[in-house]
């Protein structure tokens, strides 16, 4: 948690505010405070409605619209305004000045102003709206770089505790379910990377950049390869896009594209018209065929071609630069195509942007015939880090691309910028025509590598994504991963619960597993948060499981048709460890036969047991005192035994781990019989857990 002196740290001349900032002070007169508060709040009004919007989930976020109209913003004498109402710890009525003034950045602020979108997030917080203050928090996080950005994220850690998502390792959560098999009827899918093998991946070079058609059966990717250089006395890389053409579910072997297409130049990064007819890809710069690569503007550029169809025949038109509204003498590539294929993104490193790479778009005018000047995508996609590799679902309006910069990153940090080493997939829903929160898509995608130049087929059942295998390696292959539940691009209701002990309230600790029963789609597991809750983006009109495992409580499981965003709030006994017994575990007379009414019961140890290899269980068969007590003990001794046999074969358990003694009525609750409930308290089955 950020200590209080540097909560509104910003430079040695702002130092006299910070104590003040700190705490809050007792206001002046509640009539006069409300009186200036009308007067500035009239001042600002016309320019709040345009501030901030509530996004689908309910988060927040503000507007930018000067993102793309001017680079920098400033207005000294509203600064001073807020200043001045700080200085007189009037928070209230500085916060919606300073939120006026923080929606008015251009993109240079950002990183030169990040501290007042820092102080913004601290004010939020000091008035108690603590959704503004964590979204604000974020946007800082992503445009801050410098020592605080570290002391901000763990402040930012603090607020978010209960809804950062905390995924159970797969190497663990799958020894559970292999631990369940012998119990389980229903196991979760367990997906599989499957390399593309050496008729598309080359095991010497890089593969990456791959697109599809809508019909998924022709995957176009880069492969980067080394050649002689025309003078034949040296090897130099040379890009060059490929096709395979899939029959029957198997990929052929990949062929170059026409030389019209690949030339003497770089190419590479491309994405076909949903009619198969246009191709939008990116060509660079190469020093010894300058000739042919005259037409690039920058380092690369984007450029279209057509296919030309005669009878039986087709070919690809020459190549034409899409033009300064798009190009620029910077670097510009990975072009992908919206649903509607009005608007054209794509990724540049050109001037003027948030970071090292971002992510721009232009739309298409129908009635000039070209694309209209690039825009960026704004501060809630792109960061202080790299944004690359952009994906438009061809079906839903999802946006999905690779970052560095973003939160909930699965690579390493690096310790003196604090900002991620590698790059994850991102997705963010498009809701009108603003940008949700991107949400990183999981780790069963998602590694300590490098995930990024990915496509996604037409009916989201497989992603194809270029993968290095550990962090630093640089050969690229491709891979096809079934798409999971985290990546789907309709996954966006929510199942939420919490999970607390019923008698204490207590919130327990353990895994949550979710089971899709209708499409079999898998889903990473989640730990329980802190506060005993947890949530999953699911796709609504489908049938689940929902498991729930933990040391302090029996497993739950739970079937539900999922329509709408949905809460389940439970609660169970804790077990702790103790002796338990149940009221179902009742003998006939003189009897150890398992009656089916007992099972129930005796499955919730079963289950347990499977849970918890490393817990052992002591079974203890007791009597009333009727009867002769050495039959008594041999009576008892049966029962625990039944019992005993009945989790063994259940549960495929190690009989080695289960005790089983009958102790006869030497062990009695009521020593003194008097009563037929006496005798019921005394006839009873218990079972004591030890490590």
């Amino acid at each position: 948690m950020i200590s209080p002196k540097y909560i509104f740290y910003l430079s040695i001349r702002t130092i006299a505010r910070v104590f003040a900032l700190c705490i809050l002070l007792i206001a002046t007169s509640a009539k006069a405070q409300d009186k200036e508060k009308k007067k500035f709040l009239a001042r600002s009004i016309k320019t709040d409605k345009n501030i901030q919007h509530q996004s689908q989930d309910g988060s927040f976020q503000l507007s930018f619209p000067n993102i793309n109209t001017i680079s920098f913003y400033s207005n000294p004498a509203l600064l001073g305004q807020i200043y001045q109402l700080m200085d007189k710890k009037n928070y209230a009525l500085a916060m919606p000045l300073l939120e006026n003034y923080v929606s008015n950045f251009g993109i240079e602020n950002f990183q030169r102003n990040s501290e007042l979108m820092w102080k913004l997030a601290q004010l939020y917080e000091l008035q108690n709206m603590p959704q503004k203050a964590k979204a604000m928090y974020r946007l800082v996080l992503k445009h801050h770089l410098g020592r605080e950005r570290k002391k901000i994220a763990v402040h930012f850690d603090t607020l978010a505790t209960n809804e950062n998502e905390k995924y159970v390792p797969l190497e663990y959560y799958y020894e559970l379910v292999e631990y369940r098999k012998a119990v389980d009827t229903l196991t979760p899918p367990h997906s599989v990377f499957l390399n593309m093998g050496e008729m598309v991946n080359d095991p010497k070079y890089p593969d990456y950049g791959p697109t599809m058609d809508v019909n998924g059966r022709k995957l176009i990717f880069t492969k980067r390869r080394k050649e002689l250089t025309d003078s034949k006395l040296a090897f130099r890389e040379n890009e060059d896009l490929f096709v395979s053409i899939n029959y029957s579910g198997f990929w052929d072997e990949a062929k170059p594209f026409a030389r019209v297409i690949n030339t003497g130049c770089n190419e590479g990064s491309a994405c076909l018209s949903r009619d198969g007819m246009k191709l939008y890809f990116t060509r660079c710069k190469v020093l010894d065929h300058q000739f042919e690569c005259e037409n690039v503007m920058g380092s690369c550029d984007i450029f279209m071609s057509e296919m030309i169809v005669d009878g039986d025949d087709s070919s690809w038109s020459e190549a034409v630069n899409l033009g300064p509204n798009i190009n620029t003498k910077s670097w510009d590539s990975q072009p992908t195509l919206s649903r509607s294929e009005d608007t054209l993104f794509f990724a540049s490193d050109r001037l003027g942007g948030f970071g090292m790479s971002d992510i721009y778009y232009s739309t298409f005018d129908k009635a000039k015939k070209k694309w209209s000047p690039a825009k960026n995508l704004g501060p809630i996609i792109n960061t202080r880090g790299n944004e690359l590799s952009p994906f438009y679902h061809p079906s839903h309006e999802v946006l999905y691309f690779s970052s560095n910069g973003q939160l909930n990153n699965f690579g390493s940090l690096d310790s003196t910028q604090y900002i991620y080493k590698t790059f994850d997939i991102y997705k963010s829903r498009i809701v009108g025509n603003s940008y949700q929160e991107p949400y990183n898509i999981g780790p069963l995608v998602n590694s300590k590598g490098d995930e990024m130049y990915f496509t996604i087929d037409y009916e989201s059942k497989d992603l194809f994504y270029s993968k290095t295998e550990e962090e630093g390696s640089k050969n690229h292959e491709l891979f096809s991963f079934p798409l999971p539940m985290e990546a789907q691009p309709t996954a966006y209701t929510k199942l939420s619960g919490t999970l607390k002990d019923s008698i204490t309230g207590e919130p327990f600790k353990g895994i949550v597993s979710i089971i899709d029963l209708t499409n079999g789609i898998e889903v990473a597991p989640k730990f329980i948060r802190d506060d005993g809750s947890y949530e999953f983006d699911l796709i609504k009109n489908n049938d689940y499981l929902l498991v729930l495992q933990g040391d302090d409580f029996f497993r739950i499981e739970e079937k539900l048709h999922l329509t709408k965003d949905t809460a389940i709030n439970q609660s169970t006994p804790s077990i702790k460890y103790n002796k338990w017994k149940f009221q179902t575990l009742e003998f006939e007379g003189n009897k150890a036969e398992i009656k089916p009414e007992m099972e129930k019961d005796l499955d919730k140890v079963v289950d347990f047991m499977v849970d918890h290899p490393m817990f052992k269980v002591k079974i203890s068969g007791h009597t009333d005192s009727d009867g002769n007590e050495e039959s008594n003990l041999k009576l008892s001794q049966k029962r625990a035994d039944a019992i005993k046999n009945y989790i063994v074969k259940k549960g495929k358990i190690d009989k080695n781990r289960i005790e089983a003694i009958g102790y006869g009525s030497s062990k009695k609750i009521v020593q003194e019989e008097l009563t037929e409930d006496d005798k019921h308290l005394n006839r009873r089955v218990e079972f004591e857990l030890t490590r």
